[in-house]
């Protein structure tokens, strides 16, 4: 049971006709829309029907129904994966429920041919930007190519967790409490609205989206802004969308460097018909050979040990692609835990509709952030 990113399909399809070729097994791969995979998946739980394997983003509804990969696969999987992902991903009982099947990384991509216009200077991959450096290096290059943005950012609670953690702080501790440290989240809060508030960034876009994700992805094609700020996955489709000369570009470091992360899993089921064979095709997919092949054909990033230490031979936008591999190395282990906290999403939900009182004139930064404290306390507490 599996949804799309889009060009993964394809790569997956290859990946599984080499797999039958060589144990002799069918599979069949049934695609769903994201949206109903959750509410489809625990009906066929609940109708004693479940999926051998599932791709998820999100495992705690199932926790229970997972099976124990280690008991078929352990040699093959225990301690191959990012250690951020280490607890979200073992049992009460120690048991593997999940393998983190690839990784995203947040980070900033920029219209080149705007800075050569503008006579601006592209940041040094060994010397990253600061957030004011990153600002004043946008601004110059708006102002020359008279873009109606110097900046946009995706609307999300994910995106903007980026720059929370740039700032030293996040929404829970690695223990799984609330964080958001009221100082520096203000100060991330107050820049980010006086960017939007300054006309830096497209206000309208946050104000427009009300409580949906929605990406600034457009107004990066458009041309209408040189500093686009998103993640990897962007990369596979401005190679083909994209009319001008484009890179990705190091994060901004503030208190802290690197990204934020995010990413999907495969897991199996105790009630899997055939939990032997899953595990195998999951120990399979995942294998250093196996992942560098989908990373490569769908330009995803690894989860294995492994390839992050190696790196992989990327035929497209390689540099681009080992550039927001590097940022998975400075990325603080906090993120980690954030991300994978089952919390995570109504705080990040929660952050992302405070900003957008802030930018509407409805809320100060710092009553913003003790709303996002309030919220993410309260999503911790529904968890438990």
């Amino acid at each position: 049971m599996y949804f799309t990113d889009g060009p993964d399909e394809q790569a997956t399809r290859n990946l599984i006709a080499e797999f039958e070729k060589q144990t002799g097994a069918k599979i069949d791969l049934q695609i769903v829309p994201f949206a109903n995979l959750e509410q489809q998946l625990q009906a066929r739980l609940s109708g004693d029907n479940a999926p051998d394997i599932a791709r998820l983003s999100n495992i705690d509804p199932f926790r229970d129904d997972l099976l124990d990969l280690n008991a078929f696969e352990k040699s093959a999987l225990d301690g191959q994966f990012i250690d951020g992902a280490k607890a979200y991903i073992t049992g009460k009982d120690g048991g593997l429920l999940a393998v983190p099947s690839d990784l995203t990384m947040n980070g900033p991509m920029i219209n080149v041919d705007q800075f050569k216009k503008a006579n601006v200077a592209l940041p040094d991959p060994k010397k990253p930007w600061t957030w004011t450096e990153l600002i004043a290096a946008a601004k110059k290059v708006q102002q020359a190519n008279k873009t109606q943005y110097a900046i946009a950012m995706d609307v999300s609670g994910h995106r903007f967790a980026t720059m929370l953690s740039q700032y030293g702080t996040t929404y829970f501790t690695e223990d799984g409490q609330v964080a958001l440290d009221k100082a520096k989240a203000t100060a991330a809060v107050k820049q980010f609205a006086d960017l939007n508030n300054s006309g830096a960034m497209p206000k309208d876009v946050w104000l427009q989206a009300g409580s949906k994700y929605k990406g600034a992805n457009e107004v990066f094609l458009a041309q209408q802004v040189p500093v686009y700020i998103s993640g990897n996955w962007q990369v596979s489709a401005f190679d083909k969308t994209a009319k001008f000369t484009w890179k990705a570009v190091p994060n901004p470091c503030q208190d802290r460097c690197g990204g934020f992360p995010g990413g999907k899993f495969m897991v199996s089921f105790k009630k899997s018909k055939h939990q032997k064979l899953a595990a195998q095709f999951i120990a399979w997919m995942n294998s250093a050979e196996s992942q560098k092949k989908m990373c490569q054909q769908a330009a995803f990033l690894p989860t294995r040990k492994d390839l992050i230490a190696s790196g992989i031979d990327f035929p497209t936008r390689g540099e681009d692609m080992n550039l927001f591999l590097a940022d998975v190395k400075q990325t603080p282990a906090d993120t980690y835990a954030n991300v994978y906290n089952p919390a995570f999403s109504a705080a990040a939900n929660a952050a992302r509709d405070e900003l957008a009182k802030v930018l509407a004139g409805k809320e100060t930064p710092d009553a913003a952030v003790d709303a996002m404290r309030t919220a993410a306390q309260k999503a911790l507490e529904v968890t438990k």
